[in-house]
């Protein structure tokens, strides 16, 4: 289990989020600008075999159903290698069941995505505010369209005061972040860590970042 503690190598409010591509467990291939059309994204580092992953298999679930202007898009970097639960096969599983039910679930398998980001544990969420309309006064100035699909961290931390596998949360502090960024609202309040199992890097593929 390792701790999210705030890092340099990790976005912080206020960063462009790096573009991604990748396979998802519904057979697609999905691209952050593909949720363009939606006001915000969350983006979080997540596995199939980690109790604290599965902990919050429920909340993301519901994050996803509640909110039509929210992508969720759970990510998942793990060396499937060394964890076979891990593997594309296990999430196309899990989506195929029922058990996970987000706008999309994503297989990492270079880790590029994840060292890009900064993630560290699973879950490692980032909520992400659509920008694309937004231009600096060059851009307007010069006449160039909005941008499209650009999204900026504009918060990084956990999903919910439940520490443990085990425990029941008493307040769903993102829920909370995704009110206020869909009211239009930025978010100040304090970026609290997330709590997980670490990310399961493929030997020699660990990030400069990363300390084991």
């Amino acid at each position: 289990m390792v701790a999210l503690e705030s890092e340099d190598d990790v976005l912080a409010q206020g960063d462009e989020a790096p573009p991604f591509e990748l396979p998802g467990a519904d057979g697609e291939t999905h691209a952050l600008s593909d949720f363009a059309d939606r006001e915000a994204a969350l983006v979080v580092f997540t596995c199939n075999h980690c109790p604290y992953a599965q902990a919050k298999f429920d909340e993301l679930n519901a994050l996803a159903a509640e909110y039509d202007d929210l992508a969720v898009v759970g990510v998942n970097s793990n060396d499937a290698e060394a964890y076979p639960d891990d593997s594309l096969d296990r999430m196309t599983d899990l989506v195929a069941d029922g058990t996970i039910r987000y706008d999309a679930y994503l297989r990492d398998e270079s880790q590029d995505v994840a060292a890009a980001y900064g993630a560290r544990c699973t879950p490692d969420p980032f909520l992400l505010d659509n920008d694309s309309e937004a231009r600096s006064a060059s851009e307007q100035s010069s006449g160039d369209e909005p941008r499209d699909g650009t999204f900026r961290v504009a918060y990084h931390g956990r999903l919910d005061d439940a520490l443990n596998p085990d425990d029941e949360p008493s307040e769903r502090e993102m829920q909370a972040h995704v009110e206020a960024l869909l009211a239009g609202e930025q978010i100040t309040a304090e970026e609290k860590p997330s709590r997980g199992c670490s990310i399961k890097w493929t030997p020699g593929n660990e990030p400069d970042y990363w300390e084991a």
